[in-house]
C-alpha cells in the first residue's frame, strides 16, 4: 500500500511542474532593447537594423526620427511619435536603426522597449517600473490597430498621451507604427454609437494629434525602389539588373523599402553569399 506521505509527495511534485516558474526580473541597464510580455521582460542582446545611411527614399522622415530619439537620449525634451502610412516603407526598421545610432552616439543611456498589442493594459505598471530607473527607454508599439468595437485600446493609448494619471514618465517617450493615420479600421462604422457619435470619433479616429510627432510614409516610386537597391547591392557588394529588379517588384505587385530587401535577399542567394 501506498503511504499517504508519498502521495502528497508526488502530488507536490505534480503540481510544481504544472505551475510556471517565477521569472528572472529583468536588468534594465544590461540590454540595448526588451520584449515587454505583459508581467515581464525578456532581454534582446542585439537590435537587428539597417545602417540608417541604407535606408533610403525616406529622408525627411529619418531626419526627424533620428533627432527626437537623439533628444531622448541625452535627456532631453523630446516627443512621443506616430509612425504611419504605407505598408513597408521602412516605419519600423527606421525605429530600430535610429535606437542602434542612438546608442552609438549616447552608449547605454536608451534603451528600445517592445510591447506587444495584448500587454497595453499592463502598461501603467510597466511606466512605473521604468519611471524609477536612470536610463531613458523608446516603448515601441509596432504595426498598431484597433478591432471593431475596441473602446479600451484607444482610451488608455489616449490617457497615456494626455498626461493622465499613469501617464509615461519622463524617462520614457512611445514609438507607434500603423499602416493608417487614424489607427482605425477604413470602413467608417466608427460612428455607429446613435446616442454619442462624437464619442465613437474620439476614440478611435483622434488619436494622432496626441503625438507631438506623426510622420507619415508614403508610396514608393520607382527611382527610390531602385535607389534602396542599389544602396544594399552597393553595400553587400551584389551585381544586380534594373529590368529584373523591376520584374521582381511586378511579381510582387507593389514597390516598397521590404520588396526591394526582399530582391536583395533572392540576390545574395543566387550568388551564394550571406548577409
Amino acid at each position: 500500500m501506498t503511504e499517504p506521505g508519498a502521495s502528497l509527495e508526488r502530488i507536490a511534485d505534480a503540481l510544481g511542474r504544472l505551475a510556471p516558474s517565477v521569472t528572472k526580473a529583468a536588468d534594465w541597464n544590461a540590454h540595448p532593447a526588451f520584449l515587454w510580455q505583459g508581467d515581464a521582460a525578456r532581454p534582446i542582446e542585439r537590435i537587428e537594423a539597417p545602417r540608417l545611411d541604407l535606408l533610403l527614399g525616406i529622408d525627411d522622415q529619418k531626419s526627424t526620427v533620428v533627432m527626437n530619439v537623439l533628444r531622448l537620449a541625452a535627456g532631453h525634451a523630446a516627443h512621443d511619435m506616430l509612425l504611419w502610412g504605407a505598408r513597408g516603407m521602412g516605419k519600423s526598421a527606421l525605429i530600430r536603426s535610429s535606437i542602434a545610432f542612438a546608442q552609438i552616439e549616447h552608449g547605454d543611456n536608451i534603451a528600445l522597449l517592445q510591447v506587444t498589442y495584448e500587454a497595453l493594459p499592463g502598461l501603467s505598471d510597466l511606466f512605473a517600473l521604468l519611471g524609477a530607473l536612470d536610463r531613458r527607454f523608446l516603448v515601441f508599439i509596432d504595426d498598431l490597430g484597433f478591432e471593431e468595437g475596441d473602446s479600451t485600446g484607444p482610451r488608455l493609448l489616449r490617457s497615456w498621451l494626455e498626461g493622465g494619471v499613469e501617464a509615461r514618465p519622463a524617462n520614457v517617450r512611445l514609438a507607434v507604427t500603423s499602416n493608417r493615420r487614424a489607427i482605425v479600421a477604413r470602413h467608417l462604422a466608427e460612428q455607429d454609437d446613435s446616442m454619442n457619435p462624437r464619442d465613437a470619433i474620439d476614440d478611435r479616429l483622434a488619436l494622432s494629434d496626441r503625438f507631438g510627432l506623426s510622420i507619415g510614409f508614403h508610396n514608393c516610386s520607382q527611382d527610390d525602389y531602385l535607389a534602396i537597391i542599389g544602396g544594399y547591392a552597393s553595400n553587400f557588394g551584389l551585381e544586380w539588373d534594373e529590368y529584373d529588379a523591376l520584374e521582381w517588384s511586378k511579381r510582387r505587385g507593389a514597390r516598397s523599402g521590404r520588396v526591394a530587401w526582399q530582391y536583395v535577399v533572392e540576390l545574395a542567394g543566387r550568388a551564394g553569399k550571406a548577409i
